[in-house]
C-alpha cells in the first residue's frame, strides 16, 4: 500500500507543472493596428513594433503574449482582466475595457494592452487562446503557431 501511495504521489507531482505567468504590464500603445487582438511576441523587435516596453524579458527563456484592445479616440479607457483559465488545449481569458467615467478627452488613436511574460517551457503549438467578455462575447482569438 505504501508503494502504491508513493507511486500515485509521484505521478501527481510529475503531472503538476508550476508555470509562472507574470502580468508584466498594462497600459497604452499608439500602435496603429485595428481591432482587438492577441499577439505572441518572441523578440525585442516585435515589442518595439507594437510600441510595448518590457526591459526584463529574457527572450531566450521566455516569450510574451499581449492583449491589444481598441483603437480609442477618447482618453481614459483601461483593460480589466477578470480571469485566466488554462487547459491542455486552450487558454480562456475573460477581459473587458472600462470606459472613462467622465467621457474622456479627444486624443490621438491608442490601444490598451495587457502584457504577460511566460516561460518557453509552457509554449505548446496549437493551443487556442480565446478572449471573451464577462457576457461570453468573443473579443479575440489566436492559435499558437
Amino acid at each position: 500500500m505504501k508503494r502504491l501511495s508513493a507511486l500515485l504521489l509521484l505521478l501527481v507531482l510529475v503531472g503538476c507543472r508550476d508555470v509562472r505567468v507574470r502580468t508584466y504590464g498594462e497600459g497604452l500603445t499608439y500602435d496603429a493596428g485595428h481591432g482587438d487582438r492577441i499577439v505572441v511576441i518572441r523578440s525585442r523587435k516585435q515589442l518595439d513594433r507594437y510600441g510595448l516596453v518590457a526591459r526584463d524579458v529574457r527572450f531566450r527563456a521566455e516569450f510574451c503574449v499581449a492583449l491589444l484592445m481598441g483603437p480609442h479616440h477618447r482618453s481614459g479607457f483601461r483593460q480589466i482582466v477578470e480571469s485566466i483559465d488554462a487547459g491542455l488545449r486552450h487558454v480562456r481569458v475573460v477581459a473587458f475595457e472600462q470606459p472613462p467615467s467622465d467621457g474622456g478627452e479627444p486624443t490621438r488613436p491608442y490601444r490598451t494592452y495587457t502584457l504577460w511574460v511566460i516561460p518557453n517551457a509552457a509554449y505548446r503549438r496549437g493551443i487556442q487562446v480565446v478572449v471573451v467578455t464577462p457576457e461570453d462575447r468573443q473579443v479575440a482569438e489566436t492559435v499558437l503557431p
